[in-house]
Order: C-alpha cells, then sequence, then structure tokens
C-alpha cells in the first residue's frame, strides 16, 4: 500500500541555527542545512522511516528539481510531481537556542489554469488505484483558495480517504469538504470557531463541532501540552514527553505521518496517538525531518501518558 503526499507548495528549506538573532545587524549561523520540504514532502519522509512507502506529487520547477528527485530516490517515494517552468521556492528558518524560529517564507511559483487540470487529472488517476491521501500545506500564488475544497470532495467521490492540513483560507474551505481527518494546532482551531479557546473543554467542544460536519478525526496539536484526539466513539488526550526543543519546524508533519500510518494499518487508538505524539516530540529535538535514532523513539514513546476523556 502507498499514501499520496499531495504538496502544492514545496520549498527548499534553508535552516540556520543560531544562538540569537539581532535584528538590523549581521548575524553568523553556526551550522546550516538545506533540504528539499513542503508539508507533503515531510510526511512522505516520516513515512518511510515507518515503512510505508509513498507516492508524492504537485508542482516542482524545472530549475531546480534535482534535490527533490534525490529526496524521492533516497525514501524510495515514487515521483508523481508535475514539472513547471521556473524555480521551486526557497524559504529560510533561523532556529535560535532559546527555541524561538523565524520563518522567512518566499512566494512559490505562479500556477496558472491548466496545470491546476493537469494536476487535478493526475490525482483522479491516482485515485482510482490508492485509497489514502494527504494534502498538506500552504497554496502557490494564482490558486483559488477553494482548490482543496474541491479536489478533497472529488476524492472522496472515489472513495479515497483524505489527511488535510492547512491554514487560512485554504483550510476553512477544505473543512467544508469533509476530509477523513484533521490536524489543527489550538489556534488554527480557535480561528475557524471564531473565537479563543481558554481550556481544554472548549477545545473538544470546537473539534465535536468539525465531527459533526462530517469529520471523521479531529487531531488538535497542542505544543508542549501534547494532543487531543477527537472522533465520533472517543476523546483521548496524550501528554508530550518533556523534551529539549531545538525547532519545531516539521512536527506537525511529522504528527500527520505517524497517524496515517497508524490508521491505514487498523492500529488501535492508544498506540496510534501514543506513537503520533513521540515522533511528533521527536521532530522538535531535530532541525530536519524523519526519524534518526530508533532507541529515542522508543524511549519517548515509553513517557507518553494516553488518558481517555469523558465523550458526551
Amino acid at each position: 500500500m502507498s499514501v499520496v503526499c499531495v504538496t502544492l507548495n514545496p520549498a527548499l528549506d534553508l535552516t540556520g541555527q543560531l544562538s540569537e538573532l539581532t535584528i538590523d545587524a549581521v548575524n553568523v549561523v553556526d551550522t546550516a542545512e538545506l533540504t528539499p520540504g513542503g508539508k507533503g514532502i515531510n510526511v512522505a519522509r516520516v513515512l518511510a522511516d515507518m515503512g510505508t512507502r509513498s507516492i508524492v506529487t504537485g508542482w516542482l520547477g524545472t530549475e531546480n528539481a534535482e534535490p527533490f528527485v534525490h529526496l524521492f530516490e533516497t525514501i524510495q517515494a515514487e515521483d508523481q510531481f508535475l514539472r513547471q517552468y521556473g524555480q521551486t521556492r526557497t524559504n529560510v528558518k533561523l532556529a535560535e537556542s532559546n527555541s524561538r524560529v523565524t520563518d522567512i517564507n518566499f512566494p512559490g511559483m505562479a500556477i496558472d489554469h491548466q496545470a491546476v487540470q493537469k494536476l487535478e487529472q493526475k490525482l483522479m488517476e491516482l485515485a482510482a488505484s490508492n485509497e489514502w491521501f494527504v494534502m498538506a500545506g500552504s497554496l502557490p500564488r494564482g490558486v483559488s483558495p477553494t482548490l482543496y475544497q474541491r479536489w478533497i470532495d472529488l476524492l472522496n467521490q472515489q472513495g479515497a480517504k483524505v489527511v488535510f492540513d492547512s491554514s487560512g483560507e485554504a483550510f476553512s474551505y477544505g473543512l467544508d469538504a469533509q476530509p477523513y481527518l484533521i490536524k489543527p494546532n489550538d489556534m488554527e482551531l480557535a480561528q475557524w470557531a471564531g473565537h479563543d479557546l481558554n481550556s481544554e473543554d472548549e477545545i473538544v467542544a470546537a473539534a465535536k463541532q468539525l465531527v459533526h460536519k462530517g469529520i471523521t478525526h479531529v487531531l488538535v496539536s497542542r505544543g508542549s501540552k501534547g494532543v487531543l484526539w477527537v472522533c465520533a466513539d472517543h476523546v483521548i488526550k496524550a501528554a508530550a514527553p518533556k523534551v529539549n526543543v531545538v525547532s519545531t519546524v516539521g512536527a506537525g508533519d511529522s504528527m500527520v505521518a505517524a497517524m496515517t500510518h497508524a490508521l491505514s494499518q487498523g492500529w488501535d487508538a492508544t498506540k496510534a496517538i501514543t506513537y503520533a505524539t513521540a515522533i511528533s516530540a521527536m521532530a522538535v529535538t531535530q532541525v530536519s525531518v524523519g526519524i534518526r535514532d530508533q532507541s529515542q523513539l522508543e524511549s519517548l514513546i515509553q513517557q507518553v501518558q494516553v488518558t481517555q476523556l469523558p465523550n458526551t
């Protein structure tokens, strides 16, 4: 089985670590790493580490596609990206020793209607033989914020299970198409709800509204406060282990990957949320995405505390 990971606005992520970022001054970076990124691509990397193959698709610029191609070969992901003339954007992430991360995200390539139609056709072809889709990340220039909504609806009609992780207008529209699983953080959920969510009960109540709208699984990431998983059958809380935070980049993508793997493999709820929480916690201890140290992961798994909450 393969999971189709859709990244519409990929990027080469230039991540630098430094002691402290000083505005309006020359800053010296201690270490730097340039990696192919984008939320769906990050998901594919973690899926590979968990033993699930992926098919990756979206739009890539022809002028700097090689690093992405090399990564796909390394993780044995099937490359179904459509090539566009131009360069895939480069994003800069500056991670300070105090765990603060500054993102400088550049605009992606402009995408025209013809390119949208070609990718839509590709997704429908993939839906004929694949059940699980991850649609994650922002939209490039020229693409309507309703596009995710349309594509989730079309994939649902084909019997696919769509895991959806985006933000802003694209996220709001996408919810109306009833994806199978979403992973907002608590701030994104509050933005959707239209008011602050000041307690665990209020977060659960907002998540249940989305379940009542037809979304099967709502996974709310809360940083150091852990995870809340709300669906029709249960409300589960997972307390995150305490870790030394290096960078939060990719933590949400790691959680999405772990939950997609767990649900597609039929894991029980406790095991699923335990692994998702542990793998997300592991992600913040490193700069890049992926399960680099299996023994560290096993230690984190042992530290995750799972509680079944009342489902009223």
